[in-house]
């Protein structure tokens, strides 16, 4: 039965060590960053404070400028660290089980971290016979690894190559076949990155293109800029989805399926996922500046909104979905802006309706998941209010039949369309797939986003298919 757990009151005092009886056989010292977890500890009790402090960025920012152990000081003092959230390394935590079946003693040891941090990792796993850390920035305790290095049968390090270890220690190698791999050595494959970019979402910022259709826009060059539009958007909504896999690590792991998100499973380290970010940023911002200046301008109002959403507006019920219609529907305003044609207010009233009931449709799927016993965190809704979320959802959604309808008898449509008339054949088809959408809602026959749900729907593209087909014979 493990010990219990003893703080390192300071420097010199190898107290949880010492205190530790050697029961048979080598013991084991394993490091925490890469070692014991996919990533890196800082980087993840930086992120876990900002998602629920994002003023605290300010002031870890100018902890990061006085230096490390001021750093390690304020991280040490944050009360939203939660060792259940981080991404430990399944194969270490496996090895170490093995060396204790074997009636070996396992020890954390950190010579980086602040006990508090250490302590709590130790407490919240349960297999350490004891643990260690570094009390104030230095190297690990050298008491600590004398009191280790004491013991006859010396011990096994397995951690960082560059730590110095004592006469009679043993590195282990991280890929001995003895030892555990570390996922996070390994280069990270093209999948891994384009799940992380959400590259499949792309196809939403087909979105972007709508002006181009409902204007009549077929030339050349409004195509091309229109399709640049779309990549711009697309690579600022890569850098949002990265932003916001950061702010969430830790209620994605706590997800039934949202865990094995790269940043949440530990497959592409923050470090690497910033660093990205960053590219992406300067990538649409580069292109979206080229395409015209009114057009960065609405780019960068959408990254802003996306950045409030993922750090504040997304945990306050009904403001969320308002604000999800609202960054699809500037999808669709950035189209008409791209190609410089004037925003139709039927269009913009459409887009606002029909968004608003796909982003209910999305709460509906989670608060249905909630209720079965997979509950998503940080969202201010109660599994009863999933009835008012389908009826608004259900009243948006045909609200934007409507509008569809009186845009078929203004002049705007006489303007464009030499029959109509022809167009009143579509609204048949809308309200069919807008139904069957709330339909297999209730069904939980749709994922957490129906739009993906729709870009995958063969119903749904012959809908889609079939209103292109009458409003082209309304031409």
């Amino acid at each position: 039965m493990p010990l219990p757990y003893q703080d390192t009151t300071g420097p010199g005092d190898a107290g949880p060590l010492r205190d530790a009886r050697l029961r048979g056989g080598r013991p084991l010292v394993v490091d925490v960053d890469d070692v014991l977890m996919q990533t890196s500890l800082s980087s993840e009790a930086i992120w876990s404070e900002i998602a629920h402090r994002p003023a605290a960025a300010i002031a870890l920012a100018a902890a990061v400028l006085r230096g490390p152990a001021e750093l390690k000081r304020r991280l040490a003092n944050s009360a939203h660290f939660d060792p259940a959230r981080l991404a430990y390394d399944t194969e270490t935590v496996a090895y170490m089980l093995r060396v204790l079946g074997e009636g070996r003693p396992v020890y954390l040891a950190s010579d980086t971290y602040d006990s508090a941090l250490v302590g709590a990792i130790a407490q919240h796993l349960g297999v350490f016979t004891a643990w260690t850390a570094s009390a104030d920035g230095a190297r690990l305790d050298p008491e600590a690894l004398s009191l280790l290095q004491s013991w006859s049968q010396g011990f096994d390090y397995l951690g960082h190559d560059s730590e110095v270890l004592p006469a009679g220690a043993t590195r282990i190698p991280r890929r001995s076949p003895a030892a555990p791999s570390v996922a996070t050595s390994d280069p990270v494959g093209w999948r891994v990155w384009a799940k992380l970019l959400r590259v499949h979402q792309w196809a939403k910022n087909a979105l972007v293109l709508v002006p181009l259709l409902t204007a009549h826009q077929f030339g050349l060059w409004p195509a091309i800029t229109a399709l640049f539009a779309a990549l711009a958007f697309s690579l600022g909504a890569s850098a949002a989805y990265i932003l916001n896999d950061l702010v969430d690590v830790s209620a994605d792991r706590a997800h039934a399926t949202k865990r094995e998100r790269p940043i949440a499973s530990g497959a592409i380290a923050p470090a690497q996922a910033i660093a990205a970010m960053a590219l992406l940023l300067i990538g649409a911002i580069t292109i979206a500046a080229v395409v015209s200046p009114a057009f960065l301008g609405v780019l960068a109002g959408y990254l802003a909104l996306t950045t409030a959403y993922s750090f504040r507006l997304k945990r306050l019920a009904l403001l969320d979905v308002v604000t999800l219609a609202v960054l699809y529907t500037i999808r669709v305003v950035a189209g008409a802006v791209a190609i410089g044609v004037a925003m139709s207010e039927w269009l913009f009233a459409f887009s606002l309706f029909i968004f608003m009931a796909l982003a209910l449709v999305k709460r509906y799927v989670e608060l249905d998941r909630r209720s079965s016993g997979d509950r998503p965190l940080s969202r201010d809704y109660q599994p009863n209010d999933r009835a008012m979320i389908a009826v608004l959802a259900a009243a948006a959604g045909f609200n934007a039949v409507v509008i569809f309808t009186l845009y078929i008898s203004s002049d705007a449509v006489r303007a464009l369309y030499g029959h109509p008339q022809i167009m009143w054949a579509s609204c048949p088809v809308l309200m069919y797939w807008v139904a069957r959408v709330m339909l297999f809602a209730q069904r939980g026959l749709i994922d957490d986003d129906p739009v993906i749900f729709a870009l995958k729907d063969r119903v749904s593209w012959l809908a889609l298919g079939t209103i292109g087909a009458i409003m082209l014979a309304a031409m």
